[in-house]
Formats: C-alpha cells, sequence, structure tokens
C-alpha cells in the first residue's frame, strides 16, 4: 500500500528483491526508481559492496519508472564496484527501460544485458 506525501498525492513504491545467481548478487527492483526512492536502491549497494559482494546485476526489467536521479544511481553503482574491483551488470528486458537506457546513452556507459550473467 502506498504512503501519501505532505500534499496527499500518493508516493512512489520501490520493491527490492536480493538473490544470488552464479558470482552476482541480484538487486531486482519493482515499482519506481526516483528522486523519493533512489537512495534506497543507493543503499542497498552500498550494503552489499560493504559486504564484499562486488559483482551486483540490477535487474530493471520489472521496473515500471525511472527518471534521472535513478540514473545517477546506476552511474554512481557502476563507478563504487568499479573503484573497489567489482562489477555491475544492469539487466533489462523492459523495452521502455531500456529505450530510456538508449535515449541517454547509459547503454554505452553501463554493461546492459537481457540477463544476469550465468542465468
Amino acid at each position: 500500500m502506498r504512503g501519501t506525501s505532505g500534499d496527499g498525492a500518493p508516493e512512489p513504491e520501490l520493491g527490492l528483491g536480493l538473490s544470488t545467481v552464479g558470482e552476482y548478487a541480484v538487486i531486482s527492483v519493482t515499482g519506481e526508481i526516483d528522486m523519493y526512492t533512489a537512495p534506497q536502491l543507493r543503499e542497498a549497494v552500498r550494503q552489499l559492496s560493504s559486504e564484499g559482494r562486488m559483482r551486483v546485476a540490477i535487474d530493471l526489467t520489472p521496473t515500471e519508472f525511472c527518471d534521472s536521479t535513478g540514473l545517477g544511481v546506476l552511474i554512481g553503482a557502476r563507478r563504487r564496484l568499479s573503484d573497489a574491483g567489482g562489477s555491475l551488470v544492469v539487466v533489462c528486458a523492459n523495452p521502455r527501460i531500456r529505450k530510456l537506457l538508449d535515449l541517454t546513452g547509459l547503454d554505452k556507459v553501463l554493461d546492459v544485458r537481457e540477463a544476469v550473467p550465468g542465468e
């Protein structure tokens, strides 16, 4: 159930599921990644890296919406993991989110795939 913001508008929901596929810690993102929910995703990546899990896949396939704040989190996650000797894979079989990655050129910066490596 969605909460409401101070102006009575519904607050966006974000669901984060964690699983493991081969060497990858997989964060499945459902709902919306925006300025309100992006910090949750950022913290999930931080937590994994602090636990030494340096191969991370963020699955955006079930994601309904992603704004520039969410894109910034993806770039930050890539940088954080890369600087520590790890890697980030963005999994996206969602045509709408994939188009966003293509239009912004992030498909050239991020390792975007249709599935988690090893699946």
